[in-house]
């Protein structure tokens, strides 16, 4: 991987972690297109993930903030009872049990996913432009606040999302909204739940790579750093127009260029 190559994927992943069209999936392709190998992008896929988790709490820091305010209150004065940050943190928790279970027990499986071809990717873009679609006819918006049950339902399908071509945040964005939660809610929890699985697998991955030494990375320093910064830099444009295009309820559009790239990818992927 030369640095061009991780400028373009570093700003794909940027781009599409937020808006509801897959950025693994769009990794996978763009990847493919230039011939480079699951194996030797596996390094460069968490530095770009890590690098979108920062542009997060660069956008969302506020809520960030609230959140360690509140929780850092509770447990200085637990008599108070819980306050609405420690709420939503432990919603947050919740919503991680079940990719975090992905994470421990099946992390091989799921890699062995991820380079098995184009195929898995275009049905699941097509599966994505359903949920969105469906997510858009039938949401209603009637609830005020995000309950514990409805956090551990969108952390299933956060869990399920790790399949290349499923759009996590459209995944649990459409969800949240099947299941009566208003679209300001969801986006804001969509991109905050995300936060400490990404963190905790580049933990995991970087112990892992530091036993095996640099050679472990697959790519060199200098594209690393260029797909990095590309990510974070076009992560935090995006985070900050997918809140606002959630809340105006365009996500039809999404779907219609899920179903259109997800079309193409399984022709492509038959005709190679």
């Amino acid at each position: 991987m030369d640095w061009f190559e991780a400028l373009v994927l570093g700003l794909l992943q940027g781009l599409t972690e937020y808006l509801p069209v897959s950025s693994s999936g769009h990794l996978a392709i763009g990847s493919a297109l230039f011939g480079i190998h699951a194996e030797e992008s596996m390094a460069f896929t968490i530095a770009v993930h890590v690098a979108t988790v920062l542009s997060t709490l660069v956008i969302l820091w506020k809520e960030v903030a609230w959140l360690f305010k509140d929780l850092g209150h509770y447990c200085a004065h637990p008599s108070d009872g819980l306050n609405g940050g420690t709420r939503y943190t432990i919603n947050i928790i919740i919503s991680m049990i079940p990719v975090g279970i992905i994470g421990l027990f099946f992390k091989d499986k799921v890699e062995e996913v991820f380079g098995s071809g184009l195929l898995i990717v275009g049905l699941m873009l097509l599966v994505t432009a359903a949920l969105l679609t469906f997510s858009y006819r039938y949401s209603s918006g009637r609830k005020q606040s995000i309950s514990m049950t409805d956090a551990f339902i969108i952390g299933l399908s956060q869990a399920v999302a790790v399949l290349p071509g499923l759009s996590r945040s459209g995944t649990t964005i459409a969800t949240g909204l099947l299941l009566g939660n208003r679209k300001d809610n969801m986006a804001q929890f969509s991109f905050l739940m995300v936060i400490p699985p990404i963190l905790g697998e580049a933990i995991l991955n970087i112990i892992d790579m530091a036993k095996h030494g640099v050679g472990a990375l697959g790519v060199e320093p200098l594209p690393l750093l260029v797909g990095f910064i590309a990510a974070f830099l076009s992560g935090c444009a995006a985070c900050k127009w997918m809140i606002n295009i959630v809340k105006r309820g365009k996500l039809i559009y999404f779907a219609i260029y899920c179903l259109i790239v997800g079309a193409v990818t399984i022709i492509y992927n038959y005709m190679n």
